[in-house]
């Protein structure tokens, strides 16, 4: 399914994100009349500091899902015998484990893309930011204070889009966001190299899929066909931990009963999730405004692209979008990554 929400550039003014892309505005207006629309774009993000738009509070499944980061290695302590003797409670077989109980901050600090640390500061430009969060593949950037030693606060990709979402209207966002998906070139996969799990294999591989593959997400394919019957998420792990009639069988359920089972859990605790609403998807024909308003408004990282049949066609992320935003011009980033120290021996990324 698709929806779409109008906006107005002045109705959200008030907001930090408006405010942001007034600031884009006037710098938009007195932009050389011989640059093209991206290098408009570019420009007034090089302009503008990496003051953060409000960002989203992860959420605790997001966290769990995050500390969790492969599912299948962290399980193998619990065998079949352990869901039978806790009756199906997760948390206590894990809090009683000596998995959970030896290990420590410094096992698990890998887990940040560029460990141990990369940062920006204030004075780094809003385009700075932006490359980070789709090129360099980075889902979350914390913005430090090298002063005060603190830091200031954390920009996500989701923030980003819902500043995009919070500024339709304005002349900069309609010349690029009424274009359709096929124009920009999304999506950017081809289907035959979608990665997915299909309805009957076991919903540990599609947890396994996300782990190596570094992904957030994975389609359900109808068995037989091409067709999308839903979406697993990384966050979707908690139902394996907190729904004692799923994680009983977590070794054996296979994706599509995994849904079929988390949509009864989440309207049996009148919970509200993506699984429950259903896949979202769209075609190649919708904008790049659509897809952000629907995506900021459903809160959610990936919309599927499907033809007229239902048959999937690609995916599109957050990151992607980001991307189609703006460019690295070249040596744009000099001496920066300099210094960040290389992956630790225990990264798990």
């Amino acid at each position: 399914m698709m929806g779409t929400m109008e906006g107005s550039p002045r109705s959200g003014l008030s907001s930090p994100e408006a405010k942001l892309g007034m600031r884009v505005e006037d710098l938009w207006d007195i932009m050389e009349p011989q640059l093209s629309p991206t290098e408009k774009l570019n420009a007034c993000f090089e302009s503008i500091p990496s003051e953060p738009p409000s960002p989203r509070s992860p959420s605790s499944a997001t966290a769990l899902a995050a500390a969790t980061n492969g599912v299948n290695a962290e399980f193998e302590f619990l065998g079949p015998e352990s869901a039978a003797s806790t009756n199906g409670n997760f948390f206590e077989a894990l809090t009683s484990s000596d998995f959970y109980k030896n290990t420590k901050v410094r096992d698990i600090s890998g887990s940040f893309r560029w460990a141990p640390f990369l940062a920006l500061q204030t004075s780094n430009s809003f385009l700075t930011m932006l490359l980070l969060l789709s090129k360099y593949k980075m889902k979350s950037v914390p913005v430090v204070d090298l002063g005060e030693g603190k830091i200031e606060n954390i920009i996500t990709q989701s923030a980003v889009i819902h500043m995009l979402a919070e500024c339709a209207g304005l002349q900069w966002f309609e010349s690029w966001g009424t274009k359709r998906l096929s124009e920009l070139g999304l999506p950017v996969m081809t289907p035959n190299h979608l990665i997915k799990v299909h309805e009957d294999e076991p919903v540990l591989q599609a947890f396994k899929l996300m782990r190596k593959k570094r992904i957030g997400g994975i389609p359900v394919i109808e068995k037989g066909s091409s067709r999308a019957v839903g979406n697993i998420s990384l966050r979707d792990v908690q139902f394996l931990l907190t729904a004692p009639e799923i994680y009983h069988d977590y070794r054996s359920i296979t994706a599509k009963n995994f849904l079929t089972a988390v949509r009864s859990y989440l309207e049996k605790n009148h919970e509200n999730c993506p699984l429950v609403t259903g896949m979202i998807t769209c075609k190649r024909d919708h904008t790049m405004k659509e897809m952000i308003q629907l995506l900021d408004s459903e809160k959610i990282h990936r919309i599927y692209v499907v033809d007229n049949d239902g048959n999937l066609e690609g995916v599109i992320t957050l990151r992607d979008i980001i991307s189609k935003l703006v460019h690295e011009p070249y040596g744009y980033f000099g001496d920066f990554f300099d210094g960040v120290l290389p992956l630790p021996q225990n990264s798990r990324v």
